[in-house]
């Protein structure tokens, strides 16, 4: 459990298209083996610790002719921002992805002393 000292607690959100790859015929469409996708996400406020990351899909477009793996993490996790990071395997099909993400931590406060 991660406890929140400040008084004062940020709440950053955002939602994006990690990748669409069934027009063009993309790897995660037709491709085989390991595949993955990454993007760098900015926080609109630095955090003065590493927040806690909740990522989720918003939107999840699969074929449905080969069983469905997949994995969705951070990795990178920084004050400044995260990697969002989606790999699959094997046979799985994925036209595209969008994926919501939520932080939350210790934000600095005009109340705080740098001494």
């Amino acid at each position: 459990m991660k406890k929140l000292r400040a008084t004062t607690i940020g709440v950053d959100q955002g939602k994006v298209e990690l990748f669409s790859e069934f027009a063009e015929g993309g790897e995660m469409w037709v491709g085989s083996g390991t595949r993955e996708r990454r993007q760098y996400i900015p926080f609109s406020t630095s955090y003065r610790t590493p927040p806690t990351v909740h990522l989720s899909f918003a939107l999840w477009d699969v074929d449905r002719s080969a069983n469905l793996r997949a994995d969705l993490m951070t990795e990178n996790l920084g004050t400044d921002g995260f990697d969002m990071v989606f790999r699959t395997w094997a046979d799985t099909r994925i036209a595209r992805v969008h994926v919501a993400w939520m932080s939350i931590g210790e934000v600095a406060s005009d109340d705080d002393w740098d001494l």
